[in-house]
């Protein structure tokens, strides 16, 4: 699996982050690497819940992050 990860600075100065292609993976942060560490914190966790649930598929997983 590998995700995006998109970035955007809010008018208060605030960072988002997020993945797109994994729904409820938005986070703040003060700086874009705070952002981008809490974002990849939700995929995981969201990850994890696919895999709990039997909803991801079987094989090995390799899981990677990249900036867009």
């Amino acid at each position: 699996m590998e995700f995006t990860i998109e970035f955007e600075r809010e008018a208060d100065g605030r960072w988002i982050a997020e993945i797109p292609s994994l729904p409820g993976t938005m986070a703040y942060g003060t700086t874009p690497e705070q952002a981008r560490a809490h974002a990849q914190a939700l995929a995981l966790r969201v990850v994890a819940e696919r895999l709990e649930h039997e909803e991801a598929g079987s094989e090995t997983l390799t899981i990677t992050f990249r900036a867009a």
